[in-house]
């Protein structure tokens, strides 16, 4: 059986994606991994260094993720042109379609446009968390072995260069 085809864009909150945020579910077992757009997207529609951004299949939103900069990165890196990806998240129902990984492999252009000026995007995955690492490795970031105390437990700050 052939594996259709999947079609996913990244594209700038709107107005009209917050029904469909509002109401994502996630089991308790992969929430304690990432936020919930319930909770990032009012943090990032109040801090100009935070940017929400909708994953799209056929312009519905089936996922969610935050792009931060500015000095409030620091914990994670030290690097100034670093883009901090933060609480991605696939809706539950959508899971096991390829949404995470399409969106992925998009990441670095979607940056590039947003933050010509970055060379980098890290983000922070919980060492108990190894199928999102595993994802996030075979879409181009890589483990360094760079490691920080997190409020769930250790996490692995994983890179992905943009020169």
């Amino acid at each position: 059986m052939r594996e259709e085809a999947v079609t996913v864009k990244l594209g700038l909150y709107q107005e009209k994606h917050y029904y469909a945020l509002m109401n994502f579910f996630l089991p308790e077992e992969q929430k304690k991994f990432t936020g919930m757009p319930e909770n990032a997207l009012p943090l990032a529609l109040e801090d100009p260094d935070r940017t929400p951004v909708v994953i799209l299949s056929e312009d519905n939103p089936v996922g969610f993720f935050v792009l931060h900069i500015g000095s409030e990165i620091f914990p994670f890196t030290n690097n100034p042109d670093a883009v901090l990806l933060r609480a991605f998240s696939i809706n539950h129902g959508e899971q096991g379609k390829g949404y995470a990984k399409q969106a992925m492999l998009l990441l670095a252009g979607f940056v590039k446009t947003l933050h010509p000026d970055k060379k980098e995007i890290i983000l922070a995955v919980n060492a108990k968390n190894t199928s999102a690492k595993s994802l996030y490795l075979k879409t181009g970031f890589r483990d360094n072995g760079q490691e920080r105390e997190g409020s769930r437990g250790m996490q692995h700050i994983l890179h992905m260069n943009l020169s």
